[in-house]
């Protein structure tokens, strides 16, 4: 996979101290990103899913997914988020400037999210920007349970 930066220990990615791993590559290009310079594919320095995962073991903490959009890497993303639930069992999020509907129509970013708790959606907006919402930039965007999404048929958004 190609990333840019892993955070460790922080808590603005979801609730709780969190790994947050940027990875390379995004084509929504919004106006305003707060990480421009991660929109390039070949972005920051290729890290195999087993040295990402040591570091996810050694931090012992949930997982974020931001960039970028991390489902500009669908494949080794949802091997990655795959091995994440089946080795340690945390709880995983995940960025993406895809709203939902777009991903249930794109079998390649629905196997990438299948596993995760919650997909943050849609493109960061500047006209609905908002910097007093939890965990998202924008009043667009959704905090989308994926679980209970999959299991109803009906988008439901995440509480605390």
């Amino acid at each position: 996979m190609r990333v840019l930066h892993i955070v460790e220990g922080t808590s603005v990615d979801g609730p709780g101290l969190r790994t947050s791993i940027y990875l390379a590559g995004c084509r929504h290009h919004c106006p305003g990103c707060h990480n421009p310079e991660s929109w390039r594919m070949d972005g920051g320095e290729q890290r195999t899913l087993d040295e990402l995962m040591e570091v996810i073991a050694y931090n012992e903490a949930p997982v974020t997914f931001s960039g970028g959009d991390p489902l500009a890497q669908p494949e080794p993303l949802a091997r990655l988020i795959s091995r994440i639930k089946r080795e340690t069992g945390y709880n995983v999020w995940c960025y993406t400037g895809y709203t939902w509907e777009q991903v249930m129509q794109q079998p390649r970013l629905l196997q990438a999210v299948k596993e995760l708790d919650v997909l943050v959606d849609s493109p960061f907006v500047m006209a609905e920007r908002d910097t007093h919402l939890r965990f998202r930039g924008s009043r667009n965007q959704r905090l989308i349970d994926v679980q209970a999404t999959l299991a109803t048929g009906k988008v439901t958004q995440w509480h605390d």
